[in-house]
């Protein structure tokens, strides 16, 4: 391939990137019960043309759209920056249990009595964390801690034991609260609200841009322990500051929308396809990624049954099982 080819292909991201999420967030605030065209939901947010299109736009769908995008760029980038520090294309916080742990602290708070909105996503960081530290340690013990299918094994055995926690803590629960914490378990943006969003939106950004300063770090954890170690690196502490801004995202995600999954596993594949390398560019597309391929798992969640809405982790689990499938195959 030559230099300009090579060069050419990030541009051909950042532009098939921008106009993706552009269309899918009109379409986001257009396509429902009630339809409204590209121009008036352009009028409506600008608060002109019809009242009913302004209230469905901005009060309905808009706050919705927001915390579909932010949920997709958490997913997204943390996806990303597993995959990095782990050296492993299949790494994602679904599949390493991290969401999990989040949803196990996230129910536990809600148990307890923490009705702050903006103190569950603590509760679910502290799942989190202990889901990551319970994944490497399990890992460790088997002898394959960087090993690709020892840590998905890993992820799994504490992903499934999660799920058994979660359905203890809803034993004595009535039925009417064990179904709808089973439904946002499948994952859910049917409470969106300005509220969540601007709650999400604080945890999101602050994650975000902290692993987009450690984008240098990442790119020599790539290389490998000794190659990282040789050039000054402390590979160690540089591992643990990823986990943990990682699971912050990935807390923040499971307490605004449920568990959603393959998010992070699909998009930083996908971008990777296009020629990112450097780790900075890598989880800013894979934010920006992640938050179209929200919209679009949002958009058929509502539309593909409707009236009836799926459960949103169902919708992307169809498409992240495949991707799933072949990145397996081909480390094989």
């Amino acid at each position: 391939m030559s230099i300009t080819a090579t060069y050419r292909q990030p541009a051909v991201l950042w532009i098939a990137t921008g106009v993706t999420l552009l269309v899918l967030i009109v379409a986001g605030l257009g396509i429902g019960a009630v339809s409204v065209s590209p121009m008036a939901v352009l009028q409506a947010l600008a608060g002109q043309g019809d009242a009913i299109n302004i209230a469905i736009v901005r009060d309905l769908r808009l706050p919705r759209v927001v915390l579909a995008m932010l949920v997709g760029c958490a997913l997204g980038s943390s996806g990303a920056a597993l995959q990095g520090t782990l050296r492993n294309a299949l790494a994602e916080p679904y599949l390493l249990g991290v969401s999990g742990g989040a949803a196990v602290g996230a129910v536990l708070a809600l148990i307890v009595g923490v009705t702050a909105t903006a103190a569950v996503p603590l509760a679910a960081f502290g799942g989190a964390v202990v889901a990551v530290l319970l994944v490497l340690a399990l890992a460790r013990a088997a002898g394959g801690a960087r090993d690709p299918r020892t840590l998905l094994m890993a992820g799994v055995i504490i992903g499934a034991f999660a799920n058994a926690m979660i359905l203890i803590l809803l034993a004595d629960v009535s039925p009417e609260r064990v179904r709808g914490a089973l439904w946002w378990m499948a994952g859910s943006l049917s409470d969106a609200s300005w509220l969540r969003v601007g709650w999400l939106a604080v945890y999101v950004l602050l994650g975000v841009a902290l692993l987009v300063t450690r984008g240098r770090l990442l790119d020599v954890l790539a290389l490998g322990d000794d190659s990282a170690a040789a050039l000054g690196a402390d590979v160690g502490s540089a591992t643990r500051q990823v986990f943990l801004i990682s699971a912050l995202l990935a807390a923040a995600s499971v307490s605004a929308a449920g568990l959603i999954g393959f998010v992070g596993l699909v998009v930083p594949n996908i971008v990777r396809a296009f020629g990112v390398v450097r780790h900075r560019a890598l989880i800013v597309a894979s934010a920006l990624g992640g938050a179209s391929l929200m919209l679009l798992a949002d958009l058929l969640a509502r539309t593909v049954r409707a009236p009836l809405e799926l459960p949103l982790g169902a919708i992307t689990a169809v498409i992240g099982v495949p991707v799933f499938l072949l990145r397996l195959r081909r480390l094989r």
